[in-house]
């Protein structure tokens, strides 16, 4: 029997190992708790015994409802991570909550529930890590493996061809491709051959039991579309449609459904349903511990600001935040006057005579910016995000720079992607904006816990210093 006998039986049998993989991660759970009692030298009695019972029941719950359960075949590492961090980080925060309303607490360790709250996602990681690296190896020797065809040899078909190909694991292999174009009749593209035209993709499929066909046409071809689905609709082999977005430029592009029809996200924030309830469980713990550790500065500061200028301590300046809705952001004071129009704004520049001796410092080493820590902790800002600029800096530019507006699909960040890349301080010209706002929108489209705590500690490492920050 040969090795296309095996090559479907994950398939098969996905929703048993989908409840296997349930009870695993349940159990997983639970017996770590345990194990972490014994390990301390404590008892696991009844108050621990419920707790991992609650808490394997919650695992079940959350991860069931991230949809950390489906297949995750051609999808990258980081994505199912994601889910499974983000899931663990609901069920810790119930337990939180839990204890809180129930003022149980005390009875528990924080050593041990500390450290089984940070051992439990890396734990159940290392189990996908493993069932990865034998799907891997059982696909490179032939199981469990896809044979499909793609009907469009055009720039979108070649895409989706150099992604397959460059991720082997996926055990997914392309035996063909069709297409109308009568130059690439009997040809190769990228070593895949042109078995014939769309309309041969039916018999193809049929006679080969091809597994799954991707249509990668234009969206201009919509009639060959209809034909090729139409066709396949007798056979039994699942049918993908590669969407031609390339032809806008994306931000946050995701599939949503609308009241059952899909739709496809081409500008949307990145922070929707728990994504947006950890970016927040982010922001909350890293302005407090800031505050914590820099509380005393701002005091020195606040002293200093007092002794040294007339004025208030704290500046507070007029901002778009999220969706464009204007917020109230808090600086210590560095110049003389507080300007804040609306209208004009005049940034500052080197040899700035509005600043005052111990601004130029505070601007220089963005000290100025700590009180925005408590902008965070109020829900304005975020720790990590694009910059906030000036009203007027942002009714002027967003008639200059394409897609500048979409900065404001997040909240407004003390740090961002731009500032550790080096685009700070003024921005005198409106190529330095352009190429703030091309980072902004980056961060946005990649955005991550892990890349957040990336931009913090780089922040925190490299400093806030920049030759352009007057």
């Amino acid at each position: 029997m040969g090795s296309n006998s095996y090559k479907g039986v994950m398939r098969k049998y996905h929703s048993l190992l989908s409840l296997a993989q349930r009870g695993l991660d349940a159990l997983l759970v639970f017996a770590l708790l345990q194990f972490l009692c014994l390990s301390y030298g404590l008892d696991f009695n009844r108050s621990y015994q419920v707790l991992g019972i609650v808490a394997a029941a919650l695992t079940w719950i959350m991860m069931g409802g991230m949809d950390a359960y489906r297949p995750w075949r051609g999808s990258s590492l980081w994505r199912e991570y994601r889910v499974l961090l983000l899931s663990w980080l609901l069920v810790a925060l119930c337990l939180l909550i839990l204890a809180w309303a129930t003022k149980s607490s005390e009875m528990y360790s924080r050593i041990v529930v500390g450290v089984w709250f940070v051992l439990t996602p890396l734990i159940l990681i290392l189990t996908r890590l493993i069932q990865r690296l034998f799907l891997r190896i059982l696909r490179k020797s032939g199981h469990n493996t896809r044979q499909v065809v793609i009907v469009g040899a055009g720039t979108l078909g070649q895409q989706l061809i150099e992604r397959i190909q460059q991720a082997e694991w996926m055990g997914v292999k392309v035996v063909g491709i069709f297409d109308d174009d009568a130059r690439k009749q009997g040809k190769e593209v990228l070593g895949v051959p042109v078995l014939g035209k769309t309309s041969d993709v039916y018999s193809f499929v049929k006679q080969e039991k091809i597994d799954q066909v991707y249509l990668a046409l234009p969206m201009r071809a919509e009639k060959r579309m209809r034909e090729v689905f139409d066709d396949l609709q007798d056979t039994t082999a699942s049918l993908y449609l590669i969407p031609d977005l390339f032809v806008f430029e994306l931000l946050g592009a995701r599939e949503q459904d609308v009241a059952g029809l899909p739709a496809f996200a081409l500008c949307e924030t990145p922070l929707l349903g728990p994504f947006g309830l950890a970016k927040r469980i982010e922001d909350i713990v890293l302005a407090s511990l800031s505050i914590m550790t820099f509380s005393p500065f701002m005091i020195v500061i606040a002293i200093a600001i007092k002794m040294t200028s007339k004025g208030p301590i704290l500046f507070k300046q007029t901002r778009y935040g999220l969706n464009g809705e204007r917020i109230k952001v808090y600086k210590f004071r560095s110049m003389t006057v507080c300007e804040n129009d609306d209208t004009v704004i005049r940034q500052a520049g080197k040899s700035d005579a509005r600043i005052t001796k111990l601004g130029a410092f505070l601007r220089k080493t963005s000290l100025d910016e700590l009180p925005q820590f408590f902008n965070v902790l109020q829900g304005r800002m975020s720790v990590v995000g694009p910059r906030p600029h000036a009203v007027a800096h942002n009714e002027q530019y967003r008639k200059l720079i394409k897609g500048y507006m979409w900065r404001h699909k997040m909240k407004p960040g003390i740090t961002g992607w731009a500032q550790i890349n080096g685009w700070r301080g003024e921005t005198d010209t409106i190529d330095k904006m352009k190429k703030r706002v091309e980072y902004d929108l980056e961060y946005i489209q990649h955005w991550s816990l892990w890349l957040d705590l990336k931009i913090f500690f780089f922040t925190m490492f490299k400093g806030f210093k920049s030759k352009n920050a007057y």
